[in-house]
């Protein structure tokens, strides 16, 4: 009846190759033993047959009885044994199938889980995904405004005006000139000034000292103002007062100290705003050393040259020419410097051509003198003149 329940699991299916060859190699086996043993028990009674024929046919001796019963219980036992052996691979091999069974569930379900995993996957997929283009838009739109509103609130607390302003390369101006000059005020946004520092540079450049004016910044309130004044060329003297004329021509409004004069200087004795521009725009073609060696420049225009200079050096030479051809002719005086061993006149109004200043002076005083006698004789001749009509107008009334 076990047997009947061990062989259930296995009925109805078909067994595996290697149950198969067990369960062969087992058969085979029982029937080995069983064959040795029948092969034993001839060979024991063919032995008792040799020795006495008629013991064998009467009756058995008490040990041969003990060892066919011990043959025959053996054999019972082997055959047990291969039955138990059949069972216990029938038992295996419907475990073996129990496993596989298992397995194949296992497999079963796992196909399961992953076909509901699709599933699900698809029932996801199909729910509604907001579209690339939109998540883009909407990060276009939000991190401007997000911008903006940092931007505004910064407008709104102190630090939005905050700035440093510093002012290099000034000599005649002061920091003061410069920041009134730029437009820049304490109240102005440190961004604003940032984007119009090139227009506020411009402004500083209505400074008639100023010849140029950049702006420089540097994170995060830091503003660096450089500028280039112009440079003093020469003064106009106007009694005991000097005022500066500067490299672009401009005559300063305001006289300067004594003091501040440097040892040697050039004097311009006219102030008329077109000349004195023509003058600065001539000599910026002179050499630097003719320019340190002049002294003073007046006008002394003739009949022949309305715009006749006169230019005095240190050296107490005397040059004529042209203001409109300073530039041009007065760079000869280098070359004709050499020659002169005194005191010399340059005259170039027309041609060039050098005189003793001292012989000019005795000339002049020749010339004065004759232009003394000249009009001594004129006004003893008026004299005369104005006598005799008062004689005549005295006879006249007498007459009468």
């Amino acid at each position: 009846m076990s047997k009947d329940k061990k062989q259930e699991p296995t009925q109805g299916k078909e067994l595996s190759e290697w149950q198969k060859r067990n369960q062969e190699y087992l058969r085979k086996k029982a029937e080995e033993e069983a064959n040795l043993a029948k092969e034993e028990a001839k060979r024991d009674s063919g032995k008792k047959e040799v020795s006495t024929t008629s013991d064998v046919e009467t009756s058995l001796s008490e040990w041969q009885k003990k060892n066919l019963e011990y043959l025959r219980k053996k054999a019972e036992e082997t055959k047990e044994e291969q039955e138990s052996d059949i069972s216990e691979n029938t038992e295996e091999a419907a475990e073996a199938e129990q496993v596989e069974d298992q397995a194949e569930e296992s497999e079963a379900a796992k196909v399961e889980k992953v076909e509901e995993k699709k599933v699900k996957t698809k029932k996801k997929a199909t729910k509604p995904s907001i579209p690339r283009v939109h998540i883009w838009r909407a990060v276009t739109i939000l991190i401007p405004s997000l911008l903006f509103l940092v931007f505004s609130i910064y407008l709104l607390t102190p630090y939005s005006t905050l700035k440093n302003i510093e002012v290099t390369g000034t000599v005649e101006t002061n920091v003061d000139q410069i920041k009134e000059a730029s437009g820049i005020r304490d109240s102005d946004y440190t961004f604003s000034l940032l984007l119009n520092k090139d227009k506020h540079a411009e402004m500083i450049k209505s400074n008639h000292w100023i010849e140029s004016a950049s702006i420089h910044y540097q994170f995060p309130t830091n503003f660096t103002i450089q500028v280039k004044e112009y440079g003093i060329v020469a003064y106009y003297v106007s009694g005991e007062d000097h005022y500066p004329i500067l490299s672009s021509g401009t005559v300063e409004t305001s006289p300067v100290s004594l003091v501040s004069l440097p040892e040697t200087y050039m004097s311009v004795l006219f102030n008329d705003e077109q000349q004195v521009k023509t003058l600065i725009e001539q000599l910026a073609e002179i050499s630097p050393e003719i320019k340190q060696a002049i002294k003073t420049i007046e006008l002394a225009p003739t009949s022949v040259t309305s715009d006749l200079l006169k230019i005095t050096m240190y050296d107490t030479d005397e040059v004529l020419v042209p203001l409109s051809e300073l530039g041009k002719k007065l760079p000869y005086y280098s070359k004709i410097k050499p020659q002169l061993t005194v005191p010399s006149g340059i005259d170039m109004e027309v041609g060039i051509y050098s005189y003793s200043l001292a012989d000019k002076a005795l000339e002049e005083e020749r010339i004065k003198a004759k232009e003394e006698e000249k009009k001594k004789q004129e006004e003893e001749k008026k004299k005369q003149e104005e006598q005799g009509n008062q004689n005549q107008t005295t006879q006249q009334s007498q007459s009468r």
